[in-house]
């Protein structure tokens, strides 16, 4: 027992120069690229994709179309909500004035329209849902290229979300880089009308 616990202390020891020798050979080269302006050459570099969808120009079109498109169905929801709960006053008020048979068939049809809308107004939250995922699912699909060009330049041969990763030199974040190419490359995503 005692002899293993100076292997398991030199182990220790030796693991720990290694880690700080690999550190500190990545901190010098991260500052010979800051000097240069060379690209820091690292074989796994990461990428923040919430944000480089979100900032880049076209993820901000696609999230200003699904503000507008939120907005403008919660408006239609309140537009309906105001006629129905009028509508549903004056059902109470012809209670008073007709038979009992003539109220349901009515109360029924006013159940049935609520049912109905409710079901429509379901079906275009869901839409607008989906338009950030599939949104996104085309963005991706477009900055593949901008982003192996940006792993050659880099020598890497491994792209991560940075949310996959417990840490990562400051160096082996490209999502700025990336996300000005992907504004130069595609823009906002629309085509440009001026050119056709």
């Amino acid at each position: 027992m005692s002899v293993s616990r100076p292997r398991s202390r030199s182990f220790r020891r030796l693991a720990a120069a290694l880690c700080l020798s690999l550190a500190s050979g990545v901190t010098a080269a991260a500052q010979d690229a800051r000097e240069t302006d060379a690209p820091l050459r690292l074989p796994v570099v990461v990428v923040d994709q919430e944000r480089l969808f979100d900032d880049s120009e076209y993820g901000q079109r696609v999230l200003a179309e699904i503000d507008s498109r939120s907005e403008e169905l919660a408006a239609e929801n309140r537009r309906i909500e105001a006629e129905l709960t009028a509508e549903e006053r004056a059902l109470t008020e012809l209670r008073k004035t007709v038979s009992q048979d003539v109220f349901r068939a009515r109360a029924a049809a006013f159940d049935a329209r609520v049912t109905q809308l409710r079901a429509e107004q379901d079906a275009k939250l869901r839409a607008v849902s989906r338009l950030r995922d599939e949104a996104r699912q085309t963005f991706y699909g477009l900055i593949g290229d901008v982003l192996r060009q940006i792993l050659a330049e880099r020598g890497a041969l491994v792209l991560l979300d940075r949310r996959a990763v417990l840490s990562a030199v400051d160096a082996a974040d490209i999502t700025p880089l990336a996300i000005r190419r992907i504004d130069a490359e595609i823009g906002d995503g629309v085509p440009d009308e001026t050119q056709e």
